[in-house]
């Protein structure tokens, strides 16, 4: 009874919101449903479920996520017997960016449908999202206030090398007074960008040419050489059917002329051609249609091009077409395309791919994450010459869904290696030479500056050796391999020079109380002395080991030169000629000086202090016991630099 009284009482205005619709008036019929819907009683169940699916799928031509995702839901309320509408209310909660909401109505519509190719790719891509939104990639993404209006902007795209940037816009600047029944604002121009002298940008001017008409024109794309402008045209004729097509127009006397219909099939007159993209040996031409030979949806294709002559046609494979949309192909290189889809896994909506022919001839896709990617539609991309920076066209955090154009950046990672030069005692070297070679051969130099620093420019994933020298001290070698993550990120590499004229100090030496035997800890110490000494093979040195003030002479100098003798030991036993070294115990004989560091130390002692016996009887027990641990050391002293080379 409820569907004969909705046919009797409002069977004009639902059939007007159909022919709306199958017109492809879509805000037109928006409007028709909503008062249709309204006028239906809540009780009438089956004809609400009717209206709102009708609804919501005009909602969704229209682009406007939230409207369609209300209309499905009191579709699915209603009972409406389609399972394709489960999909539907799962991708507008995807592209709401409600991710948890929509993981479940996908697996919902999948007990229904569960090798639906659309509904499992849909349900990877809410669980990629939420993990692409917790690692962003390092893309600076900006809305372009200065090129928006309160309209709609899309499908940015850079001429004269990148100083100029062509835009498709339906501000209110457009040709023509009337408002589109499709979309419910003017039909798209064409619309210039220019720089003034000091490079920066300008607001965007219609393009003064006869290619603007009353009708929908944008998506344009210009060859290298400047000749040649492809764009898409959308002609609209209330008598018959239309397609949208690719035009071109040639540049004559400092203008573009009015544009021609490119023909890509003579036999093919159903089917919409869109989207050109022109290469820039200008060889082919990529562009989106629905014709047969795809995989569903809209394809990417190319034309082999002879100037304004298309020579064949080509599906672009399955690696970038899906059973859903692909659309807004940018071909960056012979080996690059960006294009947009919701038929690989995205954020939702449309997204961002980049496209990089491998050496078997087939795609390796990626999506471009998040943020150059939101949950909303994120399409047609353009990229300066130097592949940085550009700009592209997306709908998010626009409530009406209208389209506008974004900068983006993909910043330098900085990696710093820096450091600085000191001798044994901490003190900083200036005018030390840091000799860099890395792993290609290059090799560059860097001198310390005053306070014993340095500082260069690293690149990620780089293999470098490095040579400390100055005079009056050993060479020192160091190595480092940086990380290829893509990251900020510094390296410290400090060099610690070893003196020619005073003894230095080995940290960190032990031995069995009362004997000779190195104990294991000293081995990290006197492995590092083993790398300089084979950094510098015609050094030769004398160890010497020394005793606090307790004990007899005799008895110390017999025990200070038996360590010393181990640790010669140690160092010819891993390879170091023993012509080199010479072994000297000097048991209490001679106190330790004091040094800045070990006066930095220690509060209680003053640069320059001796620390025999007198000076340590003075002072409290506690601090006797310092003084006589400084005291019982092992130090090394360079005594000849010319080892071997007679």
């Amino acid at each position: 009874m409820g569907i004969l009284l909705l046919a009797s009482c409002n069977s004009a205005k639902l059939s007007d919101a159909r022919s709306q619709y199958l017109r492809g008036e879509y805000f037109a019929a928006s409007e028709t449903y909503r008062k249709v819907y309204r006028s239906v009683k809540p009780d009438e169940r089956p004809l609400r479920g009717v209206v709102a699916y009708e609804m919501a799928e005009t909602y969704h031509r229209m682009n406007s996520a939230t409207r369609a995702a209300t209309a499905y839901a009191n579709a699915i309320r209603y009972n409406y017997p389609d399972t394709l509408m489960y999909l539907r209310y799962a991708q507008m909660l995807h592209k709401e960016g409600k991710y948890l909401l929509a993981e479940k109505a996908y697996n919902d519509f999948l007990k229904l449908d569960s090798m639906n190719s659309l509904g499992l790719t849909g349900l990877q891509g809410v669980k990629n999202a939420i993990v692409w939104k917790e690692n962003p990639t390092r893309h600076v993404v900006k809305r372009m206030d200065l090129f928006n209006s309160n309209r709609g902007e899309f499908s940015p795209m850079f001429a004269q090398d990148d100083a100029v940037l062509y835009i498709t816009s339906s501000r209110e600047d457009a040709c023509g007074d009337s408002l589109s029944d499709i979309t419910g604002m003017k039909n798209n121009d064409i619309f210039i960008v220019t720089k003034n002298d000091k490079g920066e940008w300008q607001k965007p001017a219609i393009l003064e040419s006869e290619i603007n008409t009353r009708f929908d024109e944008g998506t344009p794309s210009i060859s290298a050489d400047g000749s040649y402008l492809f764009y898409t045209f959308s002609p609209v004729d209330y008598n018959r059917a239309t397609t949208t097509k690719i035009y071109y127009s040639q540049r004559g006397s400092g203008s573009w002329n009015a544009g021609q219909e490119l023909t890509i099939s003579m036999r093919d007159t159903l089917s919409l051609f869109a989207h050109p993209s022109v290469s820039p040996s200008g060889d082919y031409l990529y562009f989106v249609s629905d014709m047969p030979g795809g995989y569903g949806g809209k394809d990417i294709w190319r034309a082999g091009m002879d100037g304004n002559m298309v020579l064949f046609t080509e599906n672009l494979g399955s690696e970038i077409n899906t059973a859903g949309d692909e659309v807004f192909p940018y071909i960056k290189n012979d080996s690059t395309l960006y294009f947009s889809s919701d038929g690989h896994a995205g954020m939702g909506g449309l997204d961002l791919f980049e496209a990089r022919l491998q050496k078997n001839n087939r795609w390796m896709v990626t999506n471009m994450g998040f943020p150059v990617n939101s949950s909303m539609d994120d399409f047609g991309i353009t990229f300066e010459k130097n592949g940085k920076r550009g700009f592209l066209s997306s709908n998010r955090d626009d409530a009406r869904g209208r389209d506008h154009i974004y900068s983006f950046e993909y910043p330098d990672v900085d990696v710093f290696v820096e450091g600085f030069a000191v001798d044994r005692e901490d003190k900083f070297i200036p005018g030390a030479k840091i000799s860099v070679i890395s792993a290609d051969g290059s090799q560059h130099e860097y001198i310390t500056k005053q306070d014993g620093t340095y500082k260069f420019n690293a690149n990620r994933g780089a293999t470098y050796l490095f040579m400390a020298s100055v005079d009056g001290f050993l060479n020192l070698k160091k190595s480092l391999k940086t990380s290829v993550e893509e990251k900020d990120t510094v390296y410290f590499v400090d060099f610690e020079m070893t003196p020619y004229n005073k003894p230095v100090i080995l940290e960190n030496i032990f031995y069995d109380f009362d004997k000779a035997t190195l104990r294991p800890e000293s081995k990290e110490e006197l492995d590092g002395l083993i790398a300089l000494l084979n950094d510098n093979p015609s050094v030769a040195i004398e160890l010497s080991a020394h005793t606090d003030r307790k004990g007899s002479e005799e008895y110390n100098q017999n025990l200070s030169l038996r360590r010393a003798q181990s640790v010669v030991r140690y160092l010819t036993d891993n390879g170091i000629n023993d012509g080199r070294l010479s072994a000297v115990g000097f048991g209490k004989t001679q106190p330790k000086t004091v040094s800045a560091s070990i006066a930095k130390k220690y509060d209680f002692l003053k640069e320059d202090d001796l620390l025999d016996e007198a000076f340590i009887e003075n002072l409290p027990p506690e601090q006797q016991e310092i003084a006589d641990q400084i005291n019982r050391r092992t130090e090394f002293k360079i005594f000849d630099t010319d080892f071997g080379l007679w």
